[in-house]
């Protein structure tokens, strides 16, 4: 803050909210913010009045930090709780002072309304400062994730033991989506992040959910999905086959093994994404297999930190307790054909921890239950 000028800083990102406070409550289809002021010890969470008791369960914050406003802010076309939010800012400094906002994260008008009522304020955009910092992991929070990718581990488990022919795609998923909320090792899952579970002939696309149709001999399912652990979440995608996989979808596998073979023995603290991508690519290219897609991102809190890239051009230098997706998915490689492979992993002084530890294998499954 102080190398950037900022007096008071406006965190409204959720994600950057829970990294800060420890609060996961789902309120933020609401304008909520924790501000940080040079001028008091503690940050000050601003949120709807009847979230406010979540924020005292789930936060270290005092009473006094926490401040519901009311529900008059809430549902009206020109007010909302973003003018409280700008009020306690008036409030706890000068109005001519820098002012810090994730810019990028909030609506235009939203972004507007703390110029035009801080007019005198330096508006500085600190989109994604809070969001670097959480990229280098502290030894807690890594032990979150390991606890969220034993549940993905279990996810997995559960899909091997329930895809079947005969059996409806959403009684998959429920079953599986059952193992990621009981969770692993006496440790539950706290969140359910959505998973994504794409069969025959969709399998060319990405970001689908199950249907209501009944899984049949011969289907492919590419499933992704995550454990979560107080927020911290651990992805992992996995290719099934009902019966005995296609020539062609055999090849992918190899192919794609080995590019996730060469990602991970590229990964180590002092390389860049770009090495870790350009091993990737180099490897599938000498496989005849081509990846438009980049081979993953950096994870934690909800899923996806919005900050580097495991891309050919992203010179983000890898340090130790950083944590990745990195993932082989291959989608479009024909309209109704694609293919996932990934794990979750931790980057280390002299390589990398896997973090998740399903089978690292295309799942030939019976055709029957």
């Amino acid at each position: 803050m102080a190398l950037r000028g900022v007096d008071a800083l406006v965190i409204t990102d959720r994600s950057n909210i829970t990294y800060l406070t420890g609060y996961t409550a789902k309120s933020a289809y609401v304008p909520q913010a924790v501000v940080i002021s040079i001028q008091q010890e503690e940050p000050t969470f601003i949120l709807r009045k009847m979230d406010a008791p979540a924020a005292l369960h789930e936060t270290f914050m005092a009473r006094d930090k926490v401040i519901g406003y009311p529900e008059a802010l809430v549902g009206d076309p020109d007010v909302d709780g973003y003018d409280a939010i700008i009020d306690f800012v008036i409030d706890v400094g000068p109005s001519n002072r820098g002012v810090g906002l994730e810019i990028g994260g909030l609506f235009a008008p939203s972004a507007e309304k703390f110029k035009a009522r801080l007019p005198r304020a330096r508006i500085v955009d600190c989109t994604g400062a809070v969001t670097r910092i959480r990229m280098v992991k502290s030894d807690l929070e890594i032990s979150r994730m390991r606890e969220a990718a034993a549940i993905t581990d279990a996810g997995i488990m559960r899909a091997s033991e329930i895809i079947r022919a005969g059996v409806r795609e959403v009684d998959a998923v429920s079953e599986i989506m059952k193992t990621l909320v009981r969770g692993a090792n006496g440790k539950p899952g706290t969140w359910l992040a959505t998973p994504y579970f794409i069969t025959s002939p969709r399998t060319g696309a990405a970001h689908i959910t199950w249907t209501e149709d009944i899984l049949r001999r011969g289907s492919q399912v590419n499933l992704e999905i995550a454990g979560v652990r107080h927020g911290y979440t651990a992805p992992m995608s996995r290719t099934f086959s009902i019966g005995r996989p296609s020539d062609r979808l055999r090849r992918v596998h190899e192919a794609q093994m080995a590019g996730l073979q060469a990602g991970l023995g590229a990964v180590r603290a002092g390389r860049t994404c770009h090495d870790v991508a350009r091993a990737i690519y180099g490897t599938l290219d000498k496989k005849g297999i081509k990846k438009e897609s980049r081979c993953g991102y950096p994870i934690g809190i909800d899923w996806m930190e919005k900050t580097a890239s495991l891309k050919e051009g992203d010179l983000t230098v890898l340090k130790p307790n950083m944590t990745f997706h990195l993932h082989l998915g291959n989608w479009a490689i024909e309209e109704d054909f694609g293919y996932l492979i990934s794990e979750s992993i931790r980057v280390t002084e002299s390589g990398v921890e896997v973090l998740t530890s399903a089978p690292r294998q295309l799942f030939e499954l019976p055709s029957a239950a």
